[in-house]
């Protein structure tokens, strides 16, 4: 079987997991005058269960064309040269993003922003720092003022120690 094909098995099952939970466990909790509401808290996660089982299976079952018939176009993934791409480039951002979700507590909205997008900029070959941390600090500082201030939500900007 194709590496596309195990790729959606593997979605498939994720989504089952995630479609069990939504269906079944996230609603027993809800106290009984929200039982009576037209959207509960796992309306959407019903609906992307469904929708990505239905993608899934596409992607399962749809016949491949035929490697014979068409030349590769530029662009797309070639899985027999899988080796050749930057997978050390993405697998280091994966890491980064969950370092980036255990910091944001320690180190506040700013600091673990800032040193997401500086640290993934450089993973991804970014080497102008003198552009690279102002636009950062200010890309970071514009949506910490956007949620704190204009939406009203609190959002931690540095770590516990200095508030």
């Amino acid at each position: 079987m194709a590496l596309d094909r195990w790729i959606a098995l593997a979605f498939i099952a994720l989504c089952c997991v995630y479609g069990y939970a939504a269906f079944f466990t996230m609603d027993d909790q809800l106290p009984p005058i929200l039982q009576r509401n037209p959207v509960w808290p796992s309306t959407f996660p019903k609906i992307l269960t469904v929708f990505g089982l239905f993608v899934g299976l596409i992607v399962l079952f749809t016949s491949k064309p035929d490697a014979n018939a068409a030349p590769v176009k530029d662009g797309t993934i070639d899985l027999k040269r899988l080796g050749d791409y930057h997978i050390g480039q993405a697998l280091g951002l994966l890491a980064l993003m969950v370092i980036y979700a255990l910091t944001l507590r320690p180190l506040g909205f700013l600091g673990s922003t800032v040193g997401f997008l500086v640290i993934g900029a450089v993973i991804l070959g970014e080497r102008r720092f003198h552009i690279l941390i102002p636009v950062t600090v200010i890309a970071a500082g514009s949506i910490w003022y956007l949620v704190q201030e204009v939406l009203g939500i609190f959002l931690r900007p540095w770590p516990g120690i200095f508030m």
